[in-house]
């Protein structure tokens, strides 16, 4: 391509609505418009990385054995209705009524596809023999987004690939989910992207069910738990702390149980601060409803409550903050003095309780705390567990390191989803004995969009991007620095041919402009691979060939050229 011919309206200036740095240049390299806020139109450049990196996840899931389909972004409600998600989904979904002649249709543009691929497969799927099977699809999906940001990393319009196994057992679904897995490790590293799959919270068959890939980020919106050492990545719903169940250090105490009136503080901070302590002293009971019987969760006071952990602790399904109401029934007081004496429900403990001495804890009376407060003495404790948001410096759970976090941008999520859908639209199967059971699926998704706006995020310097060969809009740009000079146009079009012949995918800027305007327009835009024909290069028989990323430019021969630029393409393709 010619860029007198395509459409990449560069910008100088950074604009001054966009947050971050993939937004802003994604804006300035000509990669994307926005239309309104969470809608943006993807211009030359931006629609050739997508469709580049699009053509390499299909190469990875056709690999893994999965086949593709394409299905309705319109989707009707009742979907929704009969497997509960049009009221989880909430505002979220985007629904609607349409008329059709006299009748009334209701309708919603997909956010997933979840209803859709479980119905189609109720109606194809009749026998064991024809499973396991992996679907997938790269589809446009519609989502409200509250607060559309940063570009197009949360916007209300995305292109997602989404997959769907089907099987007959766990075994199955395992098999299914590797594959899925080792798919995505695949296809991010051909996209040149750093990334870390983390262990995220698991579905409804248990075990570790769930990973998500994050893109290790400054402006990513969600929070990594990793170890340095071996490797241990979890997102922070999942993260474990690494602590194990510690001895009661203070059943001994000799200290007594005292109360003492805290008026009007009925916060952490507040009593800690009114006593003089650290809130690490204190003990916290929160009151949960846990498939709605009232439940009590002691943690220290400067941890925070992981509600991930307290359902699989609990071993149950449902799991919120108790009301105003239960927690005045099991406490006998207003919110902020529960404390684990005399509480009228049953309580667990997270392991960092058992270890405070002489801790402060609510009295289960209005504007009183206890103190002197002894795990194991004064109240009972027979296990703890590990119920709290894992922090910077707990141990690792697998080794001898430490954690710390990480910001992340999140661009694939695999996840066993068991029966739930299968069993609300009724796709089921015949085993060998024409028995009929609900199917077993997973599911597997990869943000497209965000894979090209993470490269953007991090792959990038003070003057513009540097793109990875295999996603890049091209991988080649050709600068003739002056083209009004027929010898320098006669062998830039003749290397630009032969490049063209070679395969090689090559942008030649042959605008009338000066070439540092130029060169920083290439910087800008990040091709990876420059190529610079000028008239001084020529009366040396030579043209310069530079990497964006950095490295001193080489001198190849103007016969050479076209081979030498060629291979080095096809050298770093392989690589990643």
């Amino acid at each position: 391509m010619r860029w007198s011919q395509t459409l990449i309206p560069t910008m100088k200036e950074v604009p001054s609505d966009a947050e971050v740095p993939s937004h802003q240049l994604m804006l300035r390299a000509g990669l994307i418009r926005q239309l309104m806020a969470g809608a943006y139109t993807y211009l030359p450049l931006g629609y050739r990385s997508i469709r580049k990196a699009s053509d390499i996840i299909r190469q990875e899931m056709d690999k893994a054995g999965a086949v593709e389909l394409f299905m309705p972004a319109l989707q009707p409600i009742e979907l929704f209705e009969r497997t509960g998600r049009k009221e989880a989904f909430g505002n979220v979904l985007i629904n609607f009524p349409i008329r059709r002649r006299d009748n009334e249709l209701h309708m919603a543009l997909g956010p997933t596809h979840e209803e859709v691929v479980t119905d189609l497969m109720s109606k194809l799927i009749n026998s064991y023999r024809q499973l396991p099977i992996t679907v997938y699809q790269i589809q446009t999906k519609f989502r409200n987004e509250e607060r559309p940001r940063f570009g197009v990393l949360r916007t209300s319009e995305f292109l997602m690939k989404d997959a769907y196994s089907f099987g007959t057992s766990i075994e199955q679904l395992d098999e299914s989910y590797q594959k899925m897995y080792d798919a995505y490790c695949r296809i991010y590293s051909r996209c040149g992207l750093e990334y870390i799959p983390v262990e995220a919270e698991s579905g409804p068959i248990g075990g570790d069910a769930s990973h998500e890939f994050m893109i290790p980020a400054k402006n990513g919106e969600d929070s990594i738990v990793r170890c340095e050492s071996c490797g241990y990545a979890a997102n922070l719903e999942r993260a474990d702390t690494g602590r194990k169940q510690p001895e009661l250090a203070g059943k001994s105490s000799a200290t007594e149980v005292a109360t003492v009136e805290t008026p009007g503080l009925g916060s952490i901070e507040a009593v800690a601060e009114f006593l003089k302590i650290e809130t690490s002293q204190m003990i916290k009971t929160l009151i949960f409803l846990a498939d709605e019987k009232p439940v009590g969760v002691l943690l220290r006071g400067d941890h925070e409550a992981n509600e991930g952990k307290i359902r699989r602790a609990l071993n149950v399904t449902a799991l919120e903050m108790a009301d105003e109401e239960t927690i005045k029934n099991v406490t006998g007081a207003a919110v902020g003095f529960a404390g684990p004496t005399s509480l009228k429900c049953s309580f667990i403990v997270d392991h960092d309780v058992a270890a405070i001495v002489d801790g402060v804890t609510g009295a289960n009376e209005v504007d009183k705390h206890l103190t002197g407060v002894n795990p194991g003495r004064d109240f009972e404790v027979q296990e703890t567990f590990d119920l709290r948001d894992a922090e910077n410096g707990d141990p690792c759970p697998r080794c001898d390191g430490t954690l710390s976090f990480v910001h992340g941008i999140e661009v694939g999520h695999v996840f066993k989803l068991g029966t739930k859908y299968s069993t609300a639209l009724e796709a089921e199967y015949l085993d060998e004995k024409e028995k009929r059971h609900p199917l077993i699926m997973g599911c597997y998704g990869i943000g497209v969009n965000r894979i090209i706006a993470g490269l953007a995020e991090t792959c990038h310097d003070e003057n513009g991007l540097i793109w990875p060969m295999t996603v890049a809009p091209y991988e080649v740009e050709l600068i003739p620095l002056n083209v009004k000079d027929d010898d320098v146009m006669k062998h830039a079009n003749r290397i630009y041919d032969e490049l063209l012949a070679a395969g090689v995918d090559v942008l030649m800027d042959d605008r009338e402009a000066r070439p540092g305007f130029k060169f920083k327009d290439a910087d800008l835009v990040g091709i990876p691979l420059r190529v610079v024909v000028g008239g001084k290069g020529l009366k040396d028989g030579i043209a310069e060939v530079k990497w964006r990323k950095g490295g001193d430019a080489e001198r190849i021969a103007l016969a050479d050229v076209t081979n030498h630029v060629a291979e080095l393409v096809r050298e770093e393709k392989n690589r990643l």
